[in-house]
């Protein structure tokens, strides 16, 4: 439709109006009184109001936020409760749990513990039981037959399972639960973006001004999403690899927003603009729109080198172009707009104290390692000792101290190698602890990380190892939610099923089961009836990747722990993991606990294998089998 020449002269009215703050609507209307108002017609007063609404609406949609964590908060809490009350205490004191394991800790916390003695079972100190470790019931709980039938399954088995990559494209896909809680946060940003927002030319303004408003407005949670060290992870258990996801989709959203916003205006110039004389050259050199311009190229482009085609390809130069946009994109966006600075201000303190306080001073530890090269030639263990220190760091109980304080089962920490090349002193890569988590009483532990070589940093190290035995590393913190951990404490049967490399999360998570539960056991001799099983499955290429685990899987038999190793891949193809989980868990289920045991299933290895064990999870709890699944996956 034509607008009236009125609204026309009165645009950059509006457009002054939009950089400062939103004041009341009668302050707007005040302003426009007597000779002003003369030249205004509705259509000018109804932008006016609509910008006024989309400032107030905006404030909404962090109580919003707030609101949707406070009800995590709330769930994660109340389970950890009911897991609480539902199973036995399973972690001793940690007198107890050396009794328990003198190889684990040490007296007097002089020596370090290592992880290749972890197997020995000798007897406790205090000689109240003398058992074999193999008759040792793993896991223990009291066991109660459920009285009524689960009428959640089915949903929780929709929601666990999880679809097929995509074809073509060949994008692996989340699990329905995951991808419904994606839904439902887009769904609140589209919300956001058109509710009370007349699509029509000449509100085209107001709708570029609103979803530059929900664009800032999502700034500071994008970059909370991404932070290593944030206290989601306290108050809802998930950490930020969980959250990185949500981090994505987000950061897909925004940038859709910011293209809508620079459309619109786009949109206003052509249709507005345009006709008054007003060049597009002079529109787009503008200081405003110039910086705009800027802050849009720089997201877009951290968009594009984030997506997985580009990042495991070029990951040393997605890092490096992740950071650096970042800082250039908060700057112009700074300067952009008057209304975006305390969002960006926000966004930036996270990304500062993220990076500058805590991942440089308190979650940093350097060290010198050992190098050692596998058997199969493409393989690195890196081995260094962590010296404990006591004191206390208040800040490290929000998000978690450093190596300083130990590290706990599946954590992982951010590698950098400067020695490899100037390049790589500013890189930092991810790899899961492969050493057993260090007793509290320990001064210090073995650090051993597994470093399967692939492309980049890791082919660069394995080349360095070659020729050197030692190389100076730093060290960035411990990272990783709990939740495996949590998950099989509370299960009568734990399934561990790892695939290559995965064994560094699965080889720990084993040894902190088994040191739980034989502490217990020490105080109180479980019955027979409520016995349970531990299983691991590891699945590898080559026969020779069996090194990597040294004498752990033997000594975790000796324990008990029932150990399944198919033949490598490599000389007789992949093995039909889903039916041996299937098996497994249907025959001990069904001997030990009249098919009424709880379960825990926990998965690391590539997304294929990752995929298969979760719906086959998804599979048994539909047909009433009481399961639940925590997935480690490694790779970025």
């Amino acid at each position: 439709m034509d607008l009236s020449a009125e609204l026309r002269e009165g645009l950059p009215d509006v457009m002054a109006m939009s950089l400062k703050a939103a004041p009341s609507n009668g302050q707007v209307f005040a302003d426009t009184d007597g000779a002003a108002s003369s030249s205004r017609d509705a259509g000018f007063r109804n932008i006016f109001a609509g910008i006024l609404f989309s400032r107030r609406f905006i404030v909404s949609y962090q109580a919003v936020l707030l609101g949707l964590l406070l009800l995590f908060t709330i769930k994660y809490w109340m389970s950890r409760v009911r897991a609480q009350i539902r199973r036995r205490p399973l972690i001793a004191p940690s007198s107890t749990l050396r009794e328990a394991f003198p190889g684990l800790g040490h007296e007097s916390g002089s020596s370090s513990s290592s992880i290749t003695i972890i197997g020995d079972s000798s007897s406790p100190k205090n000689g109240t039981i003398d058992e074999d470790c193999e008759r040792t019931p793993l896991l223990k709980r009291e066991y109660h037959a459920a009285e009524f039938p689960r009428l959640g399954d089915p949903v929780r088995a929709l929601l666990l399972y999880q679809p097929s990559p995509l074809p073509i494209l060949n994008k692996a896909l989340p699990s329905n639960g995951t991808t419904l809680a994606i839904l439902i946060f887009i769904g609140i940003q589209v919300f956001y973006l058109f509710y009370r927002m007349p699509l029509s030319i000449p509100m085209l303004f107001v709708f570029a001004d609103r979803a530059s408003l929900l664009f800032v407005a999502n700034m500071p949670l994008l970059y909370l999403f991404a932070a290593k060290n944030q206290p989601i992870k306290l108050l809802t258990g998930y950490s930020y690899e969980s959250l990185n996801i949500v981090h994505r989709r987000l950061g897909e959203v925004m940038c859709l927003l910011a293209l809508l916003h620079s459309a619109g205006m786009i949109g206003v110039w052509y249709t507005i603009l345009r006709p008054t004389g007003f060049s597009l050259a002079k529109f787009l050199l503008s200081k405003i729109i110039l910086l705009g311009i800027g802050a849009f190229v720089a997201y877009e482009l951290i968009y594009f080198t984030s997506l997985g085609s580009f990042r495991q390809r070029w990951y040393e130069l997605f890092l490096a172009l992740h950071i650096s946009l970042q800082v250039i994109a908060l700057v112009l966006l700074w300067f952009h707009h008057p209304n975006s600075r305390p969002y960006v201000g926000v966004a930036l303190a996270i990304f500062l104290i993220d990076r500058l306080v805590y991942r440089m001073t308190f979650k940093t530890h350097s060290a010198r390692a050992s190098l050692t090269v596998c058997k199969d030639g493409q393989t690195v263990i890196l081995c260094t000792e962590s010296i404990f220190t006591r004191k206390r760091q208040y800040l490290g109980y929000l998000v978690g101290a450093g190596l300083a304080k130990g590290w706990k089962a599946t954590e992982h920490v951010f590698l950098t190698v400067p020695a490899l090349s100037r390049a790589h002193i500013i890189q930092a890569h991810p790899f899961t602890i492969a050493s057993v988590a260090p007793d509290p009483y320990a001064s210090s532990a073995e650090l051993k990380l597994i470093i399967r070589a692939q492309d980049g940093f890791s082919k660069d190290l394995l080349k360095y190892a070659k020729g050197h035995d030692a190389v100076k590393v730093r060290l960035d913190g411990p990272y990783g939610p709990q939740n495996a951990l949590r998950l099989l404490q509370q299960c009568d049967l734990s399934v561990v099923v790892a695939g290559g490399s995965g064994i560094a999360v699965a080889l720990p998570l084993m040894w902190a089961i088994r040191s739980s539960r034989k502490a217990y056991d020490l105080e109180r001799r479980p019955t027979d009836r409520g016995s349970s099983s531990v299983v691991l499955i590891w699945v590898i290429r080559h026969a020779s990747h069996a090194a990597w685990a040294g004498s752990q899987i033997e000594a975790l038999r000796d324990c008990g722990v029932e150990i399944i190793m198919p033949p490598p891949t490599a000389e007789n193809g992949h093995p039909d993991v889903p039916s041996m989980v299937t098996s497994w868990i249907s025959a001990h289920d069904d001997i030990l606990f009249s098919g009424k045991a709880k379960t825990g299933v926990v998965c690391s290895g590539p997304d294929g294998m990752n995929r298969s064990v979760r719906n086959t999870c998804s599979s048994l709890l539909a047909h009433g089998r009481d399961v639940d699944i925590e997935v480690e996956k490694f790779g970025w």
